[in-house]
């Protein structure tokens, strides 16, 4: 009668109050702040680095290493074409004109097997030469995915603009990848190379000829 059921309703009741802790308790054994129930606390995701460098440091000469010239321009040097690019690495836009040489600029793409050949030297080059040029990738007529799972695989890490519209290289008149830009401190295009892959022998050997810097040899 009355009496079974009241106890039916304490013991509902008691079952309850049993679930309830036990919730309480597992969900202080994985709760939001990494803490585990033995006292320790969960490692932290590793960090992904970012493919490509921080643009805001082209805008900014480099140091003119000493006893390297900056020399004088030959007479019709002109800047490199002026166009407005977005930063690989973060969106911002970056108008060529603003690079700060001494400088290598490199135009590569995805799709094109020569500049994934030589890209490593530019890598390197842009790690030995730190402080005394700049090193600068415009990412030319590519598809941006492929372009960040290509810089992902060979360890890109200097700066690069996305050219999607091949601005530079049409500006430049030339017919097609690699390309790269050697620009003196004044801004002006020392020289356009735009031959055989190149090593990182051989493209040591250009930035001391076209822009007079001697870079250290790793």
């Amino acid at each position: 009668g009355a009496t079974t059921t009241r106890s039916r309703g304490r013991a509902v009741v008691a079952v309850v109050a049993v679930v309830g802790v036990l919730v309480l308790i597992g969900l202080a054994g994985c709760g939001g702040d990494g803490v585990r129930q033995d006292g320790g606390r969960q490692a932290a995701p590793a960090a992904v680095p970012a493919p490509f460098g921080d643009c805001a440091e082209l805008t900014a000469a480099p140091p003119i290493p000493s006893g390297s010239a900056a020399g004088t321009a030959p007479a019709g040097a002109r800047p490199l074409p002026s166009v407005t690019l977005d930063c690989m690495a973060d969106g911002t836009r970056v108008a060529t004109a603003q690079i700060k040489g001494p400088a290598v600029v490199n135009l590569w793409a995805s799709w094109c097997a020569p500049c994934r050949s030589e890209l490593p030297a530019f890598q390197r080059l842009g790690e030995r030469a730190a402080g005394r040029i700049h090193v600068v990738g415009v990412d030319t007529r590519d598809d941006r995915a492929a372009a960040v799972d290509l810089a992902d695989q060979l360890g890109l890490t200097f700066p690069s603009l996305a050219d999607p519209d091949q601005k530079v290289l049409a500006g430049l008149a030339r017919p097609g990848l690699p390309v790269t830009v050697f620009v003196d401190s004044q801004g002006k295009v020392r020289h356009i190379y735009n031959g055989k892959a190149l090593d990182e022998a051989s493209l040591t050997a250009l930035v001391r000829q076209h822009l007079e810097v001697a870079v250290p040899v790793g």
